[in-house]
């Protein structure tokens, strides 16, 4: 995985979605991993997968961790 920006996922909102930051810009409103994933592919981390979401340490998970959604596999 590429790239050392800091990554913000916040607590989620009243629907489940949670606002990911990357290097201080709002980049969308994820409902999933495979959301999160999209976003960061989009911010330059384009081999990044949604195992890398879920096991890197790089992302600042507030509000609880990628166990909210269930795993993909």
């Amino acid at each position: 995985m590429s790239g050392n920006l800091p990554i913000v996922i916040y607590p989620p909102d009243e629907s489940g979605g949670r606002r990911v930051r990357v290097d201080g810009e709002i980049l969308g409103m994820a409902h999933s991993l495979r959301d999160v994933t999209e976003f960061l592919r989009r911010a330059g981390m384009d081999d990044i997968t949604e195992e890398d979401v879920i096991l890197s340490g790089i992302i600042d998970w507030r509000g609880g961790g990628p166990n909210l959604w269930p795993a993909p596999w």
